[in-house]
């Protein structure tokens, strides 16, 4: 019995080692990430210069991820649709989309209690109209 128990010890002591190093490697990952968004820079794009239609674009930092479809017409954009947005405590972010139809400019501020998603959002659209122009 001494022999079982110790096996099983081992075992759960395995799994637990396993599972801490594996959470460790996702936070740094995670941190990293989050690192790389505070100094993201969000090109501000000459919306007339992009042709009519509806364009899409995404862009993700784990742990968040955002996939819009902009439309544009006459120069403006007109519409934007956030299809997905994968955010922890950033759903405040969903009005940027908003924000920029408004000032048909990506220059707009971000949304201070969601500043991660507000920028993954800004790059999503950005990367939907350089999709446009390219």
């Amino acid at each position: 019995m001494k022999r079982k128990t110790k096996m099983i010890l081992t075992v759960i002591i395995a799994i637990i080692g396993v599972s801490l190093i594996g959470f460790i490697v996702v936070m740094r990952n995670i941190e990293s990430n989050l690192e790389e968004l505070k100094a993201l820079n969000i090109q501000d794009i000459n919306i007339s210069s992009v042709p009519d239609g509806k364009y899409k674009g995404s862009y993700s930092a784990f742990p968040i991820s955002a996939e819009v479809e902009v439309t544009v017409s006459s120069g403006e954009i007109v519409d934007i649709e956030l299809i997905k947005h994968d955010h922890g405590k950033g759903g405040a972010a969903e009005a940027i989309p908003e924000k920029v139809v408004e000032k048909q400019s990506l220059k707009v501020d971000v949304i201070t209690s969601a500043t991660y998603s507000s920028k993954v959002i800004l790059k999503a659209i950005e990367n939907a109209l350089l999709n446009a122009v390219q």
